[in-house]
């Protein structure tokens, strides 16, 4: 009665706590990988503006040319019609983007090489188009090791994917551990696709670039955490047109094109300044690394806004339920972000007084 593709993957471990956060009474919620900020006012007065001007019908598959544009500036592109000139799409999301780029590149049967501890969606949707997902080593630093990821390739390998800063983790690349990996795809003749949804919360060096040298990379990145808007689904694909057009005409018979509204809202977000509200997403990572610190084994993440202690005991996700019983909710790695159960992932992506109250609940409970 149901397919086997649906049955492949089970409902993301992120939902089911999200739903029950819903639940609880004022839960201590530190598990959603969203900004605890509105979208900000240039935005939401764009989107009205939007709406008045009755922009709410279908846009080009590709997404609106001026948005397209402002991204090209930002990466420095000129676009041209060669298989291998790079250019701009606009996604559904990062989501949408991936799960494009994977129908556009994948048969079944072939693998894509991600990261352990990875993103939940880069490994399931592999297993709705009857791609398989295999896997690249990352503990216990959470840093790319290339050894590991030689090793993990096969003749059904067709690309690498690398996320920084990471997510669970917070860890973020630096370019000479991005500039390794393009070298092996390259000299492998593998794909690299590059998550960077995370690119303005680096908090101790520069964001690690995806230059163009290699042809066969594609980047997926949108506004969702940036523009704190990720309920308006907007990402975008920059990489060669012979991969962006395969993954256009995938999005004609699904998505058919990105919500018009958040297109052209987008427009007025380019020339806002982050800088303050990554320097208090920094004071967050800074105090809850140094309250964790004290009694979890942890590394202390250098982007986004996550942070992934080591539980104790021998089971990350028999701690998360001790700690939902203290009405706190956090995600266990195992079966959400790694083949361990070892760890658990913590959102600071909250109001200080949740982080505080949740460090005290988490140091309690570790003893």
């Amino acid at each position: 009665m149901i397919s086997q593709r649906a049955k492949s993957i089970d409902t993301s471990g992120i939902r089911r706590v999200f739903n029950l956060g819903a639940k609880l009474k004022d839960p201590i919620n530190l598990s959603i990988g969203q900004p605890d900020f509105d979208a900000w006012p240039p935005l939401r007065e764009a989107a009205k503006r939007a709406i008045d001007s009755q922009k709410s019908g279908y846009t080009v598959t590709q997404g609106i040319e001026p948005l397209r544009e402002r991204l090209r500036t930002k990466y420095q592109l000129a676009a041209g019609t060669g298989e291998f000139d790079r250019d701009v799409f606009i996604t559904c999301g990062v989501s949408g983007a991936l799960t494009l780029a994977y129908m556009a590149m994948c048969d079944p049967g072939d693998e894509i090489l991600i990261p352990d501890p990875f993103f939940c969606i880069y490994r399931d949707v592999l297993s709705l188009i009857n791609a398989v997902p295999a896997y690249y080593d990352c503990y216990p630093d959470f840093h790319l090791k290339i050894d590991q990821i030689e090793r993990a390739i096969t003749p059904k390998t067709k690309a690498i994917l690398v996320n920084s800063p990471s997510n669970p983790t917070g860890i973020s690349l630096t370019q000479a551990e991005l500039d390794a990996v393009v070298e092996l795809a390259k000299a492998r003749d593998l794909w690299l696709i590059y998550d960077e949804i995370y690119d303005i919360f680096n908090y101790d060096g520069p964001h690690a670039q995806l230059g163009s040298d290699y042809e066969k990379t594609l980047i997926i990145n949108g506004f969702s955490k940036s523009f704190g808007v990720p309920g308006w689904r907007l990402g975008y694909a920059v990489g060669p047109n012979i991969l962006l057009q395969e993954m256009m005409k995938i999005q004609q018979y699904t998505f058919v094109c990105a919500p018009s509204i958040s297109q052209y809202a987008a427009l007025d977000g380019f020339d806002i300044d982050f800088s303050e509200k990554v320097a208090e997403y920094r004071r967050k990572r800074d105090f809850i690394f140094e309250q964790l610190s004290q009694k979890f084994e942890v590394e202390k993440p250098s982007g986004a806004f996550y942070i992934f202690p080591k539980a104790p005991g021998d089971s990350a996700a028999k701690f998360v339920e001790r700690c939902i019983e203290k009405n706190l909710l956090v995600i266990p790695a195992g079966g959400v972000f790694s083949q361990r159960d070892t760890h658990f992932r913590i959102s600071f992506a909250a109001p200080m007084e949740k982080l505080e109250q949740g460090v005290e609940v988490l140091n309690s409970l570790a003893g």
